[in-house]
């Protein structure tokens, strides 16, 4: 099939042409900012400089807690409590305290304080249960002058 009138390629070919590959281009890129502005709940740090600023006590503190020799699982319960098993040298630690918050990865829904109960098995359970969904678990694990901090996603 020739779409040519009389085997010429005139102006109107061409604009025709440019017409649609940009439309098609524009359509895209429309599209994907779109999606990537839903999607995105906001920044990672407010201010970068002065994130920057803490980065050398950040690497000692993590350093700290990796010399702890810690092994510390979140999971989550058939009731959607959250569990910490916390151990050392295989053994349940005593006395430890965790405080923390589930957050919405896509800050869709409200922070959840989390509190912790000890379990008969050496475990800490959460008191409040999580609504369905993808939440991203911080706690800080605190036993006499050691602190463990840890951030984990949970489904």
């Amino acid at each position: 099939m020739n779409i040519l009138k009389n085997g010429k390629f005139t102006g109107w070919h061409m604009t025709t042409i440019l017409v649609a590959f940009f439309g098609i281009v524009m359509a895209v890129n429309f599209n994907m900012a779109r999606m990537a502005v839903g999607t995105f709940g906001g920044t990672v740090v407010d201010n970068s400089y002065v994130a920057s600023q803490n980065y050398n006590r950040w690497l000692a503190s993590a350093d700290k807690q990796g010399k702890l020799g810690w092994n510390v699982k979140l999971s989550l319960s058939a009731d959607r409590h959250v569990v910490i098993d916390a151990r050392l040298n295989g053994s349940a630690l005593d006395d430890l305290n965790a405080v923390g918050d589930a957050l919405h990865p896509l800050a869709r829904a409200d922070a959840i304080a989390l509190a912790f109960v000890p379990q008969s098995d050496g475990r800490l359970q959460s008191k409040a249960a999580l609504p369905a969904g993808r939440w991203d678990v911080q706690l800080s694990l605190r036993r006499g002058p050691d602190i463990y901090r840890i951030s984990e996603e949970v489904q």
